[in-house]
């Protein structure tokens, strides 16, 4: 009977022992991250160009963050997504110029898939 008393006073120290050791490094961990974590030249150049893009959303975030890391003027590129035509002005535009060609059937049809493939012009 003192046999196992004397194995489930050990066991019972041991169990105590572990989750006190196991739980020491939890409290570590969880500690960590409420410390400031010392940034890398290139992450500091991130979170600089992020915060100088508050207002921008989608492709123009995008476009603005691209410039901004590649050290470009970020103003110069906001103003390019406005000069882009939509695929309605594109599809204007092609049948103006297959018209002033005078296109017609299968060269019309060439024409016209060829020019709204291509890269949008200005207008």
């Amino acid at each position: 009977m003192s046999m196992r008393l004397s194995l489930i006073a050990v066991s019972a120290v041991l169990a105590l022992a572990a989750t006190t050791a196991f739980a020491a490094p939890q409290a570590a961990s969880t500690a960590a991250p409420t410390a400031t974590k010392v940034l890398t030249p290139a992450q500091q150049h991130m979170a600089d160009c992020n915060k100088q893009s508050a207002g921008h959303k989608g492709a123009d975030h995008k476009a603005f963050m691209s410039a901004c890391m590649k050290g470009e003027s970020p103003t110069a590129t906001a103003a390019a997504p406005a000069t882009k035509q939509t695929p309605q002005e594109r599809m204007k535009s092609c049948n103006v110029d297959a018209k002033t060609k005078a296109l017609k059937g299968a060269a019309r049809k060439s024409f016209m898939s060829d020019c709204l493939k291509a890269a949008p012009a200005t207008p």
